[in-house]
């Protein structure tokens, strides 16, 4: 039986005013436990014995000095995933697939540092040295195959450990087929050396095997305000402003098409229609598509204009112009920093 919190039938504002180690959320519990049992069944039967072991943190990572796996507190308990959804738009990892996705990655960072596979040569021709700084902020190829692709914005681009953790997120998705998928691929060396490396290592025992929690909820006294504060800090973007021109060639300010209905209100009623799109193709964060959307609704509403014509031209140009926008971001000299998984 889940288990009851006080905590959970407040309103947000005094929600927002607990400290993270007030929640005293589990993995015990809950859904993330039988997403952990799924991994370890995809570990074992790929041959691999290592089982990471899980805590709750306030973010995703795998630190670098023990084998396991720090989940995000609002992922156990589903009060705490509606307000994650509120303050930052999107709930990374609240469903199973998406959650397994990143459960994938963050293993194969456990696999390296139980391993220290970054200090063999070839994987250090592969995929770099893993002492390689990481960058405040990466600028990806999207047509670049050197590279797999897993999670979203390429990420496997940033550093040389992301990259294998990446490839091997990949090799071990149950049926992702990637020996067809990456065919041709310069990123097809990389899969194949993982699976001929796990095969190796399945007989090997683990150098690092000391377990402890890095940065528990337990120990974080930042309140959930501070914590979302700099979370949406930390995501904000510095995104083009001039739309006007573009605006205009979509929609209509012309005063004989005032009895249409206006751009704005078109544009709220199809806003998840066209963020499902965009977010598809661009893999931009929820977040950042949302800022850059609300900034044009505010454009047409300043603007006056009109939606004239057939809605599904309308809103597909205005998917082009959304998804335009958001590359520029993307490749922008004024880009975000990235958040690392």
């Amino acid at each position: 039986m889940p288990r009851r919190f006080a905590w959970a039938s407040l309103p947000d504002d005094r929600l927002l005013k607990l400290r993270l180690k007030d929640f005293k959320v589990t993995v015990e519990g809950t859904w993330l436990k039988r997403c952990l049992q799924d991994l370890y069944g995809e570990l074992e039967a790929r041959g691999l014995r290592i089982k990471p072991h899980a805590w709750i943190s306030n973010e995703w990572f795998s630190p670098d000095d023990t084998p396991g796996i720090a989940i995000p507190f609002y992922l156990a308990h589903p009060r705490l995933m509606r307000l994650e959804r509120k303050m930052v738009i999107d709930v990374e990892g609240g469903t199973v697939p998406e959650c397994m996705r990143i459960l994938r990655h963050e293993a194969g960072h456990v696999v390296q540092v139980a391993y220290q596979l970054q200090r063999r040569r070839r994987w250090q021709e592969l995929f770099g040295r893993s002492s390689t700084r990481y960058p405040s902020h990466y600028r990806p190829n999207p047509a670049s195959r050197r590279h797999v692709y897993h999670l979203p914005l390429w990420y496997a681009q940033s550093h040389p450990d992301e990259d294998f953790a990446e490839t091997f997120a990949v090799w071990l998705t149950p049926r992702s087929n990637w020996r067809k998928r990456y065919a041709r691929w310069p990123a097809l060396k990389k899969l194949q050396y993982v699976d001929e490396l796990m095969a190796e290592i399945a007989k090997q025992k683990p150098v690092v095997t000391r377990r402890f929690k890095v940065e528990p909820l337990s120990r974080l006294t930042q309140t959930l305000a501070e914590h979302y504060k700099k979370k949406q800090a930390h995501y904000a973007i510095n995104h083009p402003k001039t739309y006007d021109r573009d605006l205009r060639r979509i929609f209509s300010g012309d005063a004989r098409h005032r009895q249409s209905p206006t751009a704005a209100a078109f544009l709220r009623r199809n806003r998840a229609k066209i963020m499902q799109i965009v977010s598809k193709w661009t893999g931009e964060y929820q977040l950042t598509l949302d800022a850059i959307f609300d900034d044009m609704v505010n454009r047409c509403r300043r603007l006056r204009l009109r939606a004239v014509g057939s809605e599904r031209r309308l809103r597909m140009e205005f998917i082009v112009l959304l998804t335009a926008k958001t590359v520029d971001s993307l490749y922008g000299p004024s880009r975000r920093q990235w958040l690392a998984l």
